[in-house]
């Protein structure tokens, strides 16, 4: 049977910047191809995942059918991410690509989504012309009304020939509460669990804030609501998602004899039956509290495993960066945590090449790297982002200076990577088995507590279980595990 919707738009025409959208209103159905496919290509961070998640899922409601392939997708989206220049470029570059399929696909629509979409707007539709909808990151729950009457205007060729737009980047009051109750693909056991939105902090060289927007956070019964849900359905890991995670709900709920709104969560989400591990990402060091560090000690559900972005360590950067913290408190963190959670693994996230770093504050964050031993790192060359104050900043540095303080970094972080993984050999560790590897389907892959991949032969039946293996070797970023045996 043909896919039908109840929802049409009411669409505002301009010819200067296309169709902006409007009310929406119940005035009837209308018929769509019958099973429509839609492809979804995701860039950037694990919000994006989840938010790409909550597309397909509300799409598939309507009798969306979604493809890996793009040559025979109805629909295609990019789900972009605004951290990094290079991020943007790549869907910028992917969606001109998309441009020939048109040839063969009249009706093909195609958009942008997520964050580069909410912090360019309207100027997408003059670097793609070819681009039907543009749609912001507090409007994933629209995308499917939007794909809905676009697609069906295509089908009944009632679009004109300039193929005006939809463009909606707009704030929606409540949008944190949108992103919720998701599909599971079979044997799936691990799942991302959006706990709130934007962000307040305004790193100078971060365009999150613009693109996410303030801080806004579901309540707590609302997600542990959805955590019980996932656990019903076989899921056994959870990971909490937010841009500032561990600030969740400092201005919206209170805290209870001493333990904040964040703690009073990850004490409900552990408590939930089914649930064995529980992770979360992204936190900022500022909001480790004791509540939180002591949670590491009481909360054995809560996973040996903490992100926690370092950005640089030099004092004089973190300051320009309006990081909010010095290389020794952010030491003392570190020493912190490992007293609470003895074995917990950190990794972090540096920048190199910011505006005016010199050689000496990159050899601070060298030494600091190299002191703390994290167990891995992503390393970034900073990249300007529009409308922040960093890219504005005096001491722009070239590429080329960039490029050798990244690689020079990196050799310090893969030294220790090495380690921790080469300590591991002959050591017997408790997994949680995801599924097939992904390069060798012949092989199952599952993740140590302190989110280490380990490669194992194993069977079926292994997919979802929690067992210990024995590491037998090791790669440069992975553990090769004995064949386990379950009863």
């Amino acid at each position: 049977m043909a896919a039908v919707s109840k929802t049409h738009v009411a669409w505002v025409s301009c010819p200067r910047h296309g169709i902006r959208a409007g009310n929406f209103a119940l005035i009837g159905y209308f018929p769509l191809p019958q099973m429509p496919s839609v492809h979804i290509k995701t860039y950037g961070c694990q919000m994006n995942e989840r938010d790409s998640d909550q597309v397909a899922k509300m799409l598939g409601e309507r009798g969306y059918r979604m493809t890996d392939s793009e040559a025979d997708a109805d629909v295609i989206l990019l789900n972009t991410c605004s951290v990094r220049d290079m991020a943007e470029q790549k869907a910028i570059g992917k969606m001109g690509m998309l441009r020939k399929l048109r040839e063969v696909r009249p009706h093909l629509v195609l958009g942008y989504l997520g964050c580069m979409a909410q912090a360019r707007g309207e100027s997408l539709t003059k670097t793609s012309p070819h681009v039907d909808l543009v749609v912001g990151t507090q409007k994933f729950h629209r995308v499917a009304d939007y794909v809905d009457d676009l697609l069906r205007r295509r089908m009944e060729a009632r679009m004109d020939d300039e193929r005006l737009p939809v463009v909606d980047v707009d704030e929606e009051e409540g949008s944190q509460g949108t992103v919720r109750d998701q599909d599971l693909a079979p044997g799936q056991c691990t799942a991302f669990v959006s706990i709130m939105q934007g962000c307040n902090m305004h790193c100078a060289f971060c365009i999150v804030p613009q693109t996410r927007g303030a801080e806004r956070g579901r309540a707590i019964g609302e997600i542990v609501d959805e955590v019980r849900n996932l656990a019903g359905r076989g899921v056994r890991e959870v990971t909490l998602l937010g841009q500032i995670v561990n600030l969740y709900g400092r201005h919206e709920f209170p805290a209870r004899d001493g333990i904040s709104p964040f703690v009073q969560l990850l004490e409900s989400v552990c408590a939930v039956d089914g649930i064995d591990r529980v992770r979360f990402t992204s936190p900022h060091p500022i909001g480790f509290r004791s509540d939180l560090i002591g949670a590491f000690s009481r909360l054995p559900e809560l996973a040996e495993h903490v992100h926690l972005p370092l950005q640089s360590g030099s004092d004089r950067i973190l300051k320009i960066m309006r990081r909010g913290y010095t290389a020794e408190s952010f030491l003392k963190l570190v020493d912190r945590l490992r007293a609470a959670r003895p074995g917990i693994a950190i990794t972090t996230d540096i920048i190199v090449g910011f505006p005016g770093e010199t050689d000496e504050d990159y050899a601070a964050t060298r030494e600091l790297c190299d002191s703390i031993g994290f167990d891995n790192a992503f390393v970034f060359r900073y990249s300007q982002r529009q409308n922040t104050p960093a890219a504005t900043m005096l001491g722009q540095l070239p590429e080329e200076i960039k490029e050798q303080r990244n690689k020079d970094l990196l050799d310090v972080v893969n030294k220790h990577v090495a380690r921790h993984l080469g300590s591991l050999v002959g050591q017997r560790v408790e997994i949680l088995c995801e599924g097939a590897s992904r390069n060798n389907p012949d092989r199952l892959s599952g993740r140590t507590r302190t989110n280490k991949i380990v490669v194992f032969e194993g069977a079926p039946r292994h997919i979802g279980q929690i067992f210990p293996v024995r590491i037998m070797r090791t790669t440069s970023s992975t553990l090769y595990g004995d064949p386990a045996v379950l009863d």
